[in-house]
């Protein structure tokens, strides 16, 4: 079930076929974006909108859905050598762990889709801009405490390692985020039942 008045989705309801194959779709989605020509700011460290497809997911099938798409982007970059790799731990930290925790996105999954199956556009964009904050908030900590542990090297001569990781990850958060809000914007206007479910456009 769903809470009435925060849209917070029941988390251990099982996805539904539909939900998995959309999943697996805009994971590969995903991956395809981050493929193409983005803004470089460090090594290992750009800006993209690439979190689009698993922000789509986490407004139309919650934390859940948001975290297994992410999961799966995660593998995809792995898997085919899209990834900035320096050891085991540091590639589960930013390309397991990061992305999945994009899935946080999608806690007010209910609330976007029922604004905008009413079409309170104005009310469903509060919630997804609240979405992409915690989304991307919740990936770019786990890139943070990476480039704490594993990233000192490329920090410029006399610069903390601390105040490197926070400024470049920072950097690369706020311009995804404003990437994927822009996109956002330009898409769900047109588009909306592309985040709303059947349940919700009765």
């Amino acid at each position: 079930m769903n809470d009435s008045k925060t849209g917070v989705r029941n988390v251990n309801k099982a996805l539904p076929l539909q939900a998995k194959i959309e999943i697996a779709i805009f994971a590969a989605l995903a991956f395809l974006i981050d493929l193409l020509p983005s803004i470089k700011i460090a090594i290992g460290v750009s800006i993209s909108f690439s979190m689009v497809p698993i922000f789509i997911m986490c407004f139309r099938w919650g934390v859940k859905g948001g975290a297994l798409s992410g999961f799966l982007w995660g593998i995809l970059q792995l898997a085919l050598g899209n990834a900035y790799i320096l050891t085991p731990l540091q590639a589960f930290i930013e390309y397991i762990i990061a992305v999945t925790f994009i899935g946080f996105g999608g806690v007010f999954s209910s609330s976007i889709k029922g604004y905008l199956a009413n079409n309170q556009r104005s009310k469903a964009f509060f919630f997804i801009i609240l979405s992409l904050i915690i989304g991307s908030f919740a990936r770019y900590f786990c890139h943070f405490i990476a480039g704490l542990i594993f990233w000192g090297f490329a920090a410029p001569k006399g610069m903390p390692v601390l105040w490197y990781s926070f400024s470049m990850n920072g950097i690369s958060m706020i311009g995804s985020l404003l990437s994927c809000l822009i996109i956002l914007s330009l898409l769900i206007p047109s588009a909306s039942r592309m985040i709303v479910t059947k349940s919700h456009s009765s």
